[in-house]
């Protein structure tokens, strides 16, 4: 038997019933108050059956230091991180438990930017940087976007229109004019990222 998470021994026990507590501590303390390691674990319990995947959640939040971090983090570079489990068998990230997490982060964001797109002012700077914090706080890549505001400086749309590499994202004014037309902008407000490299 090879020690890839895709082969699992289902003979194995759920190393003393430590997902169970986990799960009913989540259940009466509420899961705002598990750790970043602990909650990571409990989701990578869905990826991973039958195996302690604790010492994988620890990996991956050391190595992207912080839970959004890591949930963000690029699919290649989740790729790289693996750890030992209790039995002292190797832990893989694979593509898909990768793309699990990265889902996770997706659906948060978007959970998060939903009300603030339906009524969204830009009236300030300091409502386009909460705005912005939310949309763009972990994103890994460099982007070009474009916030376009109607006549009264609400978001009619955010749009990614160039993703770059880790220092480069290009710009096209003749696009950004055509795609302000087509949606009737009154005004446009161009933002770039820099991600933090870690």
């Amino acid at each position: 038997m090879s020690d890839d998470i895709s082969s699992l021994d289902t003979a194995l026990p759920d190393h003393g019933g430590h997902r169970q507590r986990l799960r009913d501590r989540a259940r009466k303390g509420g899961v705002s108050a598990l750790p970043d390691y602990e909650l990571l674990e409990l989701f990578l319990f869905r990826s991973i059956p039958q195996r302690d995947v604790k010492p994988l959640a620890k990996a991956l939040l050391t190595r992207f230091g912080s839970l959004p971090a890591t949930l963000s983090a690029p699919l290649e570079d989740m790729l790289q991180v693996s750890a030992l489990d209790n039995k002292g068998r190797a832990l893989k990230m694979t593509a898909d438990i990768a793309l699990d997490l990265a889902l996770m982060f997706e659906s948060t964001r978007r959970m998060l930017a939903e009300p603030l797109k339906r009524s969204t002012v830009i009236s300030s700077w300091a409502s386009l940087v909460s705005y912005l914090r939310v949309t763009l706080a972990h994103e890994p890549r460099e982007q070009f976007r474009i916030l376009f505001l109607d006549k009264k400086n609400q978001l009619i749309a955010d749009e990614i229109m160039n993703h770059g590499t880790v220092d480069h994202a290009p710009a096209y004014p003749r696009e950004i004019m055509r795609r302000s037309l087509e949606l009737s902008a009154s005004s446009v407000i161009l933002v770039h990222n820099h991600p933090i490299l870690g």
